[in-house]
């Protein structure tokens, strides 16, 4: 696309919309006659090139003929229709249907628009396919003055077929990843896995104890488990791509990662122990075939030890040679699995004289009969016959587990798993009835027990000839009952079966062998437990996790040497059926939350099927094995509770998600049909806080007496003189979401673009919220060294709190003496994640930009007038300037809520009723534990000859409200006249303000108020006279009983909106709180949040 081609010429317009290239798909080949192309048009420039495709069979270039055959009219519609034709000459007409434009190209490669593509809808790791991506709405609808797409190809443009061709022939010369199909990948797998070593040596066991009616009851009684999960997991595995890691991929993308990470961690470990399990199966028949002919090397048990270190050597040998050459040695131990089950049912049509005393007599109604019903023995139930065949239906998801070397998992797992199923299952139905209707349960093995006609034998032997009554004193061998190698007697060729044996337990061991790594390998690749990231690494072109190979051949060669597995063992049996109870209420849960992305393309599930396979799981987990059940289900919670705890960074968009989206709303809408009542009140609160690490101290406090108990709000103003786009808006949202996460602040985030402070106070103050899930107190910075900056901005802090008034918000504004804005120092860039921040010699330093030093910034978001629209990152030297002791004092403040207080008092100045507000929060502080050693202390205004009686007044209101407090104060002397250096400071401090009209004109008077109305008149202050003296008074009380207070809260004066001037006002607000302990000014909206009725 870099190379200019030649194009065609128009029939005279010189302004094409398009600049057209005519190129066919098999042939380079320029155009004759072709010259220098024009200028791009406006809708291309600084973007792409189109280029025109031309079908092979309508000619290549140069059949077109000479460029004025093909005329190219100014277009003068804006339709992008395109219709093509032939002439009816030889010539190919490409023409616009609504303009007699002529292009080369097919609908949709002719704009920056694209039409619908498979490639657009893919994960960035997508295994399969290059991911593209679609042109953004900015790209589409933003000016054309914006940056050009980047090197490649333009959005809404593919690549040629010679191109695709190219790139598929260098991938398959690179070598192809190995992957399986339906039968090979799954039914295999799940076959062999499922028939194991009980097919052989217990199942005629379970038929001599639970008859055969009972037994085929137990038979479909676990596949009935097996099937609904089976459908279940039928029905995860289409709902989306799946990749590797088996169950644990479908269990944590559908119930999120606490689910998913705890069964992923037991699955895998299960499937490590069961290739010992199945591993010292293989080698005690090997050591019994060796004790038979007296063959032992050492002594049996250490046989065993060596036969089976022996064996899982081999194993992982062929797992580790890779893919392709396990799934050929699981065909070789298939076919020699179906030979045996084959050889079996074969020597049940041929009975031998010789075998049977040892109780075969071949098919016989009369055996038939008598092994019909069931007949426990040694304290065996029904229950627990089923525990022991349990395990022998389970090994359903061997397919799944490697879902990522399937070539297509949506459609191989429900295939070959629901085959898998009822092929195995119907397999057991069958060994159960031949082997009920042609063996008796007891037999001596003697040929002389023969019936002789003194004895009253009734047993189906009797009919047969043969007298075995005395085997109900106990001794015999043979029978269904005794000798667990019936089936070799059985069969037509007894070695057969021992190589049956051997299929069994190595094929289940091979897949075990391969399941478990392939899911840890997932499991750590997601990185929910930390430090197992080194077994996330794959090798080779099958991304073989052969680290993964190696920890699962250590642990099962572990269980190996110890040889005892009859412990672990029902332990590893419900660790399966935790994963399979999980799929099930998978299944179920995401039904439940009703997402729109829950769209499953196998259509045979029902989710109370599913809920139901769920519980019957739980309970075949509790009859297999109570305090196993019991253990599982601990080590589920227990990792349940530390993934939750750890919060891992990962959004598979679970159904846990949806469910509680669907919860949220349900209850968001149930609150907004009942009206608040003053006993629900809680302070719910939009903090003007700008990013939020820009005051710690101001979200800290007011997360102190929110958090669990209401809503928070971090607002943000944002005024900038270009708005950013989209993308960088995400990311500075993100960024302060983790920021909020990390600190464990528990609010939201909610930006807002305006030209200045107070309108976006107005924006956020009249659209943030949901329902009764609405922000009802507004809470702020002070604004510190106010009088250095603009008074515009004074102007609009002031009209900020009007507005909140205005609105029946109450106001709480925080004023430390050091400040609050901290965005100015260097380091603060905890905005950042881990993989954002710089190399350790290197440091990039977060701030914001203040448009002036007027430390606005204290009470309102940073103002940043650049085109950044994020907090600035520069990055800095090794070599860190110290910092100011201002800005020590001013970081060593802004933690100061983090930390617990310590004993001391919060002092309460209720000077004004407004509702409670001001009584209330600090009552909400001493509920926590970091306020929880602070007492209360009140402060009321009062006469100086009833100071007793108020005191008891408002003891009494304060008793009833249930409000502890240490002490009340009743200030007797608030209106006595302030001291004359105080009144001197504040006549100081509003000098700079003052209009002086009776230094000018009256016109020009009312010319300044009008350009400057934060000037304080000369009127204002006669008027306002007492209520001046009252703020300088309350300041020196405040700093004579209040200076060692931990945290003051005092009635925030109220100014008449229209009467006070903003600069009078923030006087006001300044003399009040200046040089005094951290202080909460607090004004609610005169609504009663208080009750003493229950």
């Amino acid at each position: 696309m870099s190379e200019r081609k030649p194009s065609l010429r128009t029939g005279g317009s010189s302004q094409s919309r398009f600049q057209v290239d005519v190129v066919t798909e098999g042939s380079s080949a320029p155009a004759p006659g072709s010259d220098g192309s024009r200028a791009p048009p406006e809708e291309s420039k600084g973007r792409f090139k189109v280029v025109g495709f031309m079908d092979p069979g309508l000619g290549t270039a140069t059949d077109i003929g000479p460029p004025p055959d093909v005329f190219h009219e100014p277009d003068t519609t804006k339709s992008d229709s395109v219709s093509l034709h032939s002439t009816g000459t030889g010539q190919t007409h490409i023409s616009d249907t609504h303009s007699n434009t002529y292009y080369m190209r097919t609908f949709g490669h002719n704009t920056i628009d694209a039409v619908p593509n498979i490639e657009f809808y893919r994960q960035t790791a997508a295994p399969f396919g290059e991911k593209l991506t679609r042109p953004s709405l900015s790209e589409l609808h933003d000016e054309l003055d914006k940056e050009p797409f980047e090197d490649g190809l333009a959005n809404g443009e593919e690549p040629s077929a010679a191109e695709e061709a190219a790139a598929l022939m260098a991938k398959e010369a690179k070598g192809g990843t190995v992957k399986f199909g339906w039968v090979k990948g799954v039914l295999v797998r799940c076959m062999l896995n499922i028939w194991g070593v009980m097919l052989f040596i217990r199942m005629s066991w379970i038929v001599g104890q639970a008859g055969i009616g009972l037994t085929i009851a137990i038979i479909l009684m676990a596949t009935l488990v097996t099937t609904i999960t089976g459908l279940s997991t039928s029905a995860i595995a289409t709902n989306g791509f799946v990749r590797g890691g088996g169950a644990y991929y479908l269990i944590s993308r559908s119930l999120g990662p606490e689910f998913g990470g705890s069964i992923g961690l037991i699955f895998a470990f299960a499937n490590a122990v069961a290739v010992a399990m199945y591993v010292v199966g293989f080698a005690e028949t090997v050591v019994e075939l060796l004790s038979d002919v007296d063959a032992l090397m050492t002594d049996e048990l250490n046989d065993i030890r060596i036969v089976g270190t022996l064996t899982i050597i081999l194993l992982l040998g062929i797992s580790v040679a890779g893919m392709e050459w396990e799934a050929k040695a699981q065909i070789v131990l298939l076919v020699i699995l179906l030979a045996a089950i084959a050889n079996y049912f074969l020597g049940t049509f041929i009975p031998v004289d010789n075998k049977e005393p040892k109780g075969f007599f071949g098919y016989h109604t009369a055996i038939l009969f008598e092994n019909f019903g069931p007949d426990f023995r040694d304290e065996e139930t029904f229950f627990s016959v089923f525990a022991i065949f349990f395990p022998a239906a389970t090994g359903i998801l061997a397919g799944a587990n490697i879902s990522g070397d399937l070539a297509d998992p949506q459609s191989a797992i429900p295939k070959g798993t629901l085959l898998a199923i009822l092929i195995t299952g119907l397999t057991y139905v069958a060994v159960a009835f031949s082997a009920g209707s042609c063996i008796v349960r007891d037999a001596t093995g003697d040929h002389n027990d023969t019936v002789s006609d003194t004895v009253n034998c009734t047993d189906a032997a009797c009919t047969l000839g043969y007298d075995f009554s005395i085997c109900k004193e106990g001794g015999c061998q043979y029978g269904l009952m005794n000798d667990f190698q019936v089936m070799s007697l059985v069969s037509y060729f007894g070695p057969l079966i021992t190589a049956g044996i051997f299929s069994a337990t190595l094929s289940s061991a091979l897949a075990s062998l391969v399941s478990a790594p392939k899911v840890f390998q997932a499991l750590c690749k997601d990185n929910i437990y930390p430090g197992l990231g080194i077994f996330a690494k794959g090798y080779g072109k099958n991304n073989e996790p052969l680290r993964g190979y190696v920890l699962t051949f250590c642990i099962g060669l572990a269980f190996i040497l110890i040889a005892e597995l009859n412990i672990i063992a029902p332990i590893i049996s419900n660790f399966f059926l935790a994963s399979y109870a999980l799929i099930n209420f998978s299944v179920f849960h995401a039904s439940l939350a009703n997402s729109p992305g829950w769209r499953p393309s196998f259509k045979y599930y029902n989710m109370w099927v599913s809920l139901a396979g769920a519980i019957l799981c739980c309970v075949v987990m509790f009859v297999i094995n109570w305090w196993a059940a019991l253990v599982t289900l601990l080590i589920i919670l227990a990792l349940y509770i530390y993934v939750g705890y750890k919060k891992p960074d990962v959004n598979w968009g679970s159904s846990t998600q949806a469910l509680i989206y669907n919860q949220a709303l349900t209850h968001c809408l149930n609150l907004s049909s009942v009206e608040d009542h003053v006993k629900n009140f809680r302070p719910q609160c939009l903090v003007l806080a700008g990013y939020p690490n820009s005051r710690p101290a101001l979200l800290q406090l007011v997360h102190s007496f929110t958090k669990n108990v209401s809503l928070m709000v971090c607002g943000h103003v944002r005024t900038v003189s270009r708005r950013p786009n989209f993308k960088d808006l995400s990311q500075d949202y993100v960024r302060c979401r983790r920021w909020l996460i990390k600190k464990r602040i528990k609010a939201f985030y909610a930006p807002v673009f305006a030209d200045n402070l107070r309108q976006g106070a107005q924006l956020l103050l009249q659209a943030v919220g949901l329902g009764r899930l609405k922000p009802n107190t507004l809470v702020m910075g002070f604004k510190n060294n106010w009088s250095d900056g603009n008074m515009r901005d004074v102007e609009n802090y002031i009209n900020t709190i009007h507005d909140a008034f205005d609105l029946q918000f109450g106001v709480v504004i925080l004023r430390l003496m050091d400040g609050l804005d901290i965005s100015h120092i260097p380091g603060q860039d905890e905005l950042l994640s881990p993989s954002e921040k710089p190399p350790k010699e290197s440091k990039d330093v977060l701030i914001s930009i203040s448009a002036a030093k007027d430390s606005d910034s204290d009470s309102c978001p940073s103002k940043t007038h650049s085109n950044q629209s994020s907090p600035l990152i520069i990055r800095a030297t090794d070599t860190k300037s110290p910092l100011s002791l201002t800005d020590q004092r001013l970081l060593e403040s802004s933690q100061m809520f983090k930390k617990k207080q310590g004993k001391g008092t919060i002092d309460v100045w209720w000077l004004f009723d407004d509702g409670g507000l001001t009584l209330l929060i600090p009552y909400l502080l001493t509920t926590r534990s970091k306020w929880g050693d602070c007492r209360i202390r009140v402060f009321i205004g009062g006469k100086i000859n009833r100071i007793d009686h108020d005191r008891r007044a408002m003891a009494t209101l304060l008793s009833r409200f249930r409000i502890d407090f240490s002490d009340i104060n009743v200030l007797g002397d608030i209106n006595v006249k302030p001291k004359k250096h105080n009144k001197l400071s504040f006549k100081e401090l509003i000098e700079p303000y003052r209009l002086k009209e009776d230094d000018m004109e009256q016109e020009a008077a009312e010319r300044l108020k009008a350009q400057e109305p934060w000037r304080i008149t000369d009127n204002e202050l006669e008027l306002y006279k007492a209520k001046t003296n009252r703020q300088i008074r309350l300041n020196e009380l405040l700093k004579e009983h209040s200076s060692t207070a931990k945290l003051i809260v005092v009635s925030m004066p109220l100014a008449r909106k229209g009467t006070v001037s903003s600069a009078l006002y923030m006087c006001w607000l300044e003399t009040l709180s200046k040089d005094l302990p951290p202080l909460l000014l607090v004004r609610g909206n005169h609504q009663s949040v208080l009750t003493f009725y229950s």
